[in-house]
């Protein structure tokens, strides 16, 4: 599965994104995963869509931001609401299957204060 994460982009604190991530092929089986990365630090999962539709977040985008899916289109979404100047990082879709994990190439998100 190739993955394309876009929609990142600079906004004001306070603001909102929404970034997209685009499937090669289909995902309908496929639990999917935002994680962001600022340079020098860890990759961090920030949230996770389950094939079922259940969605989990880390604790600090809780409440702002929101995960969903598009079985058809093959594509997965992030809202990002009330956006602070600590969400600034590269963001990555990522997926797995039996046999490898698949990461996007990253689209970057800066808020600024």
């Amino acid at each position: 599965v190739q993955l394309q994460a876009s929609g990142g982009g600079l906004v004001q604190a306070g603001g909102s994104l929404n970034l997209s991530c685009a499937a090669s092929r289909s995902i309908f089986l496929l639990d999917m995963d935002w994680y962001r990365q600022v340079p020098g630090k860890q990759r961090d999962l920030v949230a996770t869509i389950t094939s079922s539709g259940n969605t989990n977040y880390v604790d600090s985008v809780k409440g702002r931001f929101t995960i969903s899916r598009d079985n058809v289109k093959n594509m997965v979404y992030l809202e990002m609401n009330n956006l602070k100047p600590e969400d600034t990082a590269v963001y990555f879709c990522k997926t797995s299957n039996n046999y490898r994990t698949y990461w996007g190439q990253g689209t970057l998100v800066t808020v600024s204060s």
